[in-house]
């Protein structure tokens, strides 16, 4: 007997072979047809067993959740819904569910509920899909950047060094609480901690990716990062992955070609092998979207979203054309969006960034040349002195999902930007070396792979398409 999964089964065409399956109940009728899934696919198989020669004891133990092993034959199904069944001699059972305590039975449940019992969510349809998704995605990003000779770098999580000069960072200390060494002035002693200075969980990998890509010339991280953010929302994450690559020799223009050519890409990986999980997702959105009023309605489902980026140029627009755009607007005219778009300089939101979208030029649009103070240090600074060569990539439904720019490769330029900003020369005395040594034009982006998932998904909150998710007050699993 060969041992197989439920996906292998449902794509062979070995029908009368004799074969051991193993998986987790999801229903079982009639005291005869179990609904057996394995996690190798959304699909469940039918297994008909013969109530009449298996042992009541066991029968009664045949309940949802429980982990089988069923030995048997594969035959075509009579019933519909399924083109083969497997006719079960022999039924083994590995671990029971109670049917009285198991949270996870065959209803609806809502996703509160869900996050509530993160380590069994994805036994149901909804989280096995996304997490398979995830997981594809996470190979066609590596596979992209490694056919496209990018190097793979392992940047730290430990880090002394805040690459966003957001200062919302979780701190890393070996001090015992109320027990932390001062100094004469009463601040805390970090040169008495383990790594002799303040510490913290990374942000970003960004700093040192540039570090490698100025030697290996192209470089990527694509690993967990942290923000100390106190936001409870359907967007932030404490704990989050980003992707990074970083080039040298490339200049804004080649990085909007990158960014472009990349989200493609792993988009279309995942429409070509993620097949049935995202019909089943588009399926799902389609039904929630049935429940919702009129205006709060996806103009289109899942799988032609999808498709929208994938087959459409992503439109390239400079920040002050966007500006002019919103201001003339309608939403902006008849006061519809909640922050007005009055002047040059307005941090751009989530509600602007989907007009530009959605309404106004119908595809993914790129965004380029922000105002330099609503921008990071690190960004190449424009001929014009108030513009900096930054880009954002929008999407329909999510805004920004891709956020980068030409790098400041120019030592005085970003000495005299990190003076203004307060910036600390010595905290990035490495950084600064770059601009020393062989300096030259390099861009780079950041990509939040949750982001990405949910984009890809199709799920509303971000704290779905993460295996467990750390928010503000919830560190559970």
């Amino acid at each position: 007997m060969t041992e197989l999964r439920v996906d292998e089964i449902l794509n062979s065409s070995a029908l009368l072979k004799e074969i051991i399956l193993k998986g987790w109940v999801r229903t079982f009728r009639s005291n005869r047809f179990i609904a057996l899934n394995d996690g190798s696919t959304i699909k469940n198989i039918q297994c008909v067993i013969d109530f009449e020669k298996t042992p009541e004891e066991t029968l009664k133990r045949i309940n949802t959740g429980a982990a089988i092993a069923v030995y048997g034959t594969i035959i075509e199904s009579q019933g519909k819904g399924q083109s083969v069944e497997i006719q079960v001699s022999k039924i083994e059972i590995l671990g029971d569910s109670n049917p009285e305590e198991y949270p996870i039975q065959p209803k609806k449940h809502s996703f509160e509920f869900l996050r509530e019992n993160a380590h069994l969510r994805t036994r149901t349809n909804t989280f096995g899909a996304v997490m398979r998704v995830r997981s594809k995605l996470s190979f066609a990003v590596h596979k992209y950047f490694q056919e496209n000779g990018f190097n793979y770098v392992n940047t730290p999580i430990i880090t002394g060094s805040d690459a966003e000069g957001a200062g919302e960072m979780f701190r890393v200390t070996t001090f015992h609480d109320n027990k932390s060494p001062l100094t004469e002035d009463g601040k805390i002693d970090y040169s008495k901690d383990f790594f002799g200075k303040e510490t913290n969980l990374t942000v970003s990998g960004q700093l040192e990716a540039e570090a490698y890509a100025m030697s290996l010339g192209k470089a990527y991280t694509f690993g967990p990062t942290f923000r100390a953010e106190n936001s409870n929302t359907t967007r932030h994450l404490a704990e989050f992955w980003m992707i990074e690559p970083e080039v040298a020799f490339m200049d804004l223009e080649g990085n909007m070609d990158l960014a472009e050519d990349f989200i493609k890409s792993v988009l279309k990986y995942a429409l070509e092998n993620c097949k049935d999980d995202l019909e089943f997702l588009d399926q799902r959105l389609n039904e929630e979207d049935k429940t919702k009023p009129m205006n709060e309605r996806s103009e289109m489902s899942l799988l032609l979203k999808l498709h929208f980026v994938v087959d459409n140029d992503f439109k390239r627009v400079s920040y002050t054309e966007a500006i002019d755009i919103l201001r003339n607007s309608t939403p902006n005219k008849k006061k519809k969006f909640q922050y007005i778009i009055n002047e040059w300089g307005a941090d751009l939101q989530s509600e602007h960034e989907r007009f530009l979208v959605e309404t106004h030029f119908k595809c993914p649009v790129i965004l380029f040349d922000y105002p330099a103070n609503i921008k990071a240090f690190y960004m190449r600074l424009n001929d014009d002195g108030k513009t900096v060569r930054a880009m954002d990539v929008l999407f329909p439904g999510i805004g920004e999902i891709v956020g980068g720019s030409q790098r400041e490769e120019r030592y005085e330029v970003l000495v005299a930007k990190m003076r203004a900003l307060g910036i600390e020369e010595k905290d990035l005395w490495w950084y600064l070396d770059l601009r020393k040594y062989g300096t030259a034009v390099h861009s780079g982006f950041g990509l939040g792979f949750e982001r990405l998932v949910l984009f890809t998904t199709g799920m509303g909150n971000i704290r779905d398409v993460i295996p467990f998710p750390r928010t503000p007050q919830n560190a559970e699993f």
